[in-house]
């Protein structure tokens, strides 16, 4: 029998999932199966609606080897895993004459622990709860979370905390997870064999594809001991997310909150001097952080520096002391011992990385508002360290021994590859070198006829933003639009401080366009209520650029009040912007620029979301139209019909809205 022809496998899959076959499908598809066979590496752009999850899982399928795909949201996780490779696997299965077996792979806090639900919590002074099920009243919110968790052990098969409806709080889901440095592993636990993690664990083992997290993926590059099984093609999807995920798993913190838990999960454990070290160092270090400042650290103070020398040298006694002393009041000793070493060893690694202190880390204070309602004492300051870059980590341990493929709708900026190439740590397109990884970079378009459906408007006459400044033109001109848009907005903001006075000024000048604000309800509950309500505006930060799929007419206008640069005041950012200025190169175009051009198209891509989608992306920041980075911003964007002219738009919005209404009677 002849082998099928990709696009024969293709036609297939498409047909299965009830899609249209679209030429950029094609062509990713295409670009995959070569970059997989050559061993080569892939940047592929593929703009909303071309069906990228098939035009990368079909070749992938087809080459029968082990894949690896990594994604960022939770929404395309299970997309994937419940929607596109059941039904691809069972369109190609006549085609290929195999079943190839998938499976979910996630980082061991995401699932239940079964030895922590029956065996209870070591003892925390603080949170008071031994016996989970006992000590905390089934009134409160906690107590009936926690009943709930102990009945759904009994229902799941994954134990998988995101296959729970509705979910719980942070704080219930810690009573019934532990980190994998907690962890008793499978051989000396007594719930070994029915462990969910290590089932999700040996099911990978088996699998051809695994699907996966941007985390997880991660841990796996940094932590040197391999979480995911072997495989030789790893595809990683919103790759523009990549990066910022990486630096969160390589970012190390420290507050007094933690510290103190260490030392009373220590205390019963140690020796009574071990234990008065470590109490000591931890009152060094609060005193210390109580006096805190905000900013970078360029170089660790002096008082700071005893403080973590102090801590680290109390660390290892406590991590040398545990393996001692016996307590015969601690129940379930070695689940107790395994938590104290846990949280022992965590500020150890911490004082200790930032104690020896290496030029490619950032170190810098951060203050944090008291959580309203929250249930633990927080102290208002932590103390962070995050590398300065993770390309140099990323081609080292993601480019080595295997095909890799990147894709997303947003991963060519200012009109090439080499902006996201360079965080990667790849060098740019076609440059030879004995060590440098191989890749191309390949756009393969979009379904969607941008210029005929959406208008990119600037307005130019507005005052240029100040920080923090009266912005009264800014909601004049939003309040206008809206009005003409007859709601349907979208406001994407840079803060969410920003975020709040809109909403807040808005609900009183246009009562009859209702409001949501991020934040208010559970994120999920306000796109649903966005989306049911055409004249109903959902107004945010951070998320919303990138979260919200609202396809059809109740998402008609995105506004983005400003250009979203990174806050000048950033630690991280602008340590980064001054190493590339230190090394000749311009860092406000290959930090700040790059940050802002990424939010910016992938904010802008909230609008169009289907063939028939009409709409205006509204920047109401004047640079965009006057500054000289403004060209390259542009560049990054969907290609609308650029305008400046006010009252060409507003007539353009409410033509749009004429047209919906009169659809939708």
């Amino acid at each position: 029998m002849t082998k099928p022809s990709l696009p024969e496998l293709l036609h297939a899959a498409v047909t299965a999932v009830g899609g249209t076959e679209r030429p950029g499908q094609v062509a990713m598809a295409e670009a995959v199966a070569q970059a997989v066979d050559d061993g080569s590496h892939l940047l592929v752009q593929a703009g909303t609606g071309t069906g990228k999850s098939l035009g990368y899982l079909v070749p992938a399928l087809a080459q029968g080897e082990r894949v690896v795909v990594a994604t960022a949201t939770l929404a395309l996780q299970r997309q994937l895993v419940e929607r596109d490779l059941p039904r691809t696997v069972e369109a190609l299965h006549p085609l290929l004459r195999r079943r190839p077996e998938f499976a979910m792979l996630k980082g061991r806090s995401n699932y239940l622990c079964l030895h922590r639900l029956h065996e209870g919590v070591p003892q925390d002074e603080e949170e008071g709860l031994f016996d989970q099920f006992e000590a905390a009243a089934p009134t409160s919110k906690l107590g009936q979370d926690l009943l709930r968790l102990r009945d759904w052990a009994d229902d799941t098969e994954t134990g998988d905390r995101d296959d729970l409806t509705p979910g719980v709080s942070d704080r219930a889901w810690s009573q019934v997870s532990v980190s994998s440095r907690e962890c008793l592993g499978a051989t000396k636990c007594a719930y070994g064999t029915e462990c969910f993690a290590e089932t999700a664990r040996e099911r990978a083992k088996l699998a051809d594809v695994v699907v996966t997290n941007h985390a997880l993926l991660a841990i796996d590059a940094i932590e040197g001991a391999p979480v995911l099984p072997q495989h030789e093609v790893l595809i990683v999807d919103e790759a523009h997310e990549l990066v910022s995920r990486v630096t969160g798993v390589a970012t190390g913190e420290l507050t007094p909150g933690q510290v103190n838990r260490a030392v009373r999960r220590a205390a019963k454990l140690v020796n009574e001097k071990a234990a008065d070290q470590l109490q000591t160092a931890a009152e060094g270090f609060e005193r210390l952080m109580e006096l805190a400042l905000p900013g970078r650290l360029e170089e660790i103070p002096e008082d700071l520096g005893y403080a973590l020398t102090a801590l680290r040298d109390a660390c290892r006694t406590v991590i040398s002391a545990l393996g001692t002393t016996r307590d015969k009041s601690v129940q379930d000793e070695d689940a107790v011992r395994k938590q104290a070493l846990a949280s022992v060893e965590t500020v150890h690694s911490v004082a200790e990385r930032i104690t020896h202190g290496s030029e490619w880390d950032v170190v810098w204070y951060e203050r944090h508002e008291p959580r309203a309602g929250a249930a633990f004492r927080y102290s208002g300051a932590s103390l962070r360290v995050a590398p300065m870059s993770v390309s140099g980590l990323l081609r080292e341990k993601l480019f080595a021994d295997r095909s890799v493929v990147l894709t997303s709708a947003t991963l060519k900026l200012g009109g090439d590859f080499n902006g996201v190439a360079a965080s990667l740590g790849l060098a740019p397109e076609g440059t030879e070198g004995e060590d440098l990884p191989q890749w191309k970079g390949v756009d393969v378009g979009s379904p969607f006829d941008y210029p005929r459906q959406g208008i990119l408007y600037v307005a130019k006459h507005l005052a240029r933003p100040a920080r923090d400044g009266d912005r009264g033109d800014m909601l004049d001109e939003l309040t206008e639009l809206i009005q003409a848009a007859g709601g349907r907005t979208l406001g994407l903001f840079s803060s969410m401080r920003a975020a709040q006075l809109a909403a807040e000024e808005l609900r009183s000048r246009i009562p009859e366009f209702p409001i949501l604000l991020q934040g208010e309800e559970t994120l999920g509950e306000l796109i649903k209520n966005f989306a049911a309500d055409p004249k109903t505006c959902l107004f945010g930060t951070l998320s919303l650029w990138q979260g919200v799929d609202v396809p059809g007419p109740s998402c008609q206008l995105v506004v983005m009040d400003k250009i979203p640069f990174p806050r000048p005041d950033d630690p991280l950012m602008s340590a980064r912007q001054k190493a590339v200025e230190d090394a000749g190169g311009n860092g406000f175009m290959a930090v700040a620029a790059t940050h802002a051009a990424l939010l910016m198209a992938q904010g802008a891509g909230r609008l169009v979301r289907a063939s028939g989608d009409r709409g205006v992306v509204a920047v109401l920041d004047p640079r965009l139209a006057t500054a000289r980075y403004g060209s390259y911003l542009k560049a990054s964007l969907p290609d609308f019909w650029y305008t400046t002219d006010r009252n060409q738009v507003r007539k353009s919005l409410s033509a749009i809205d004429a047209k919906a209404r009169a659809e939708s009677q």
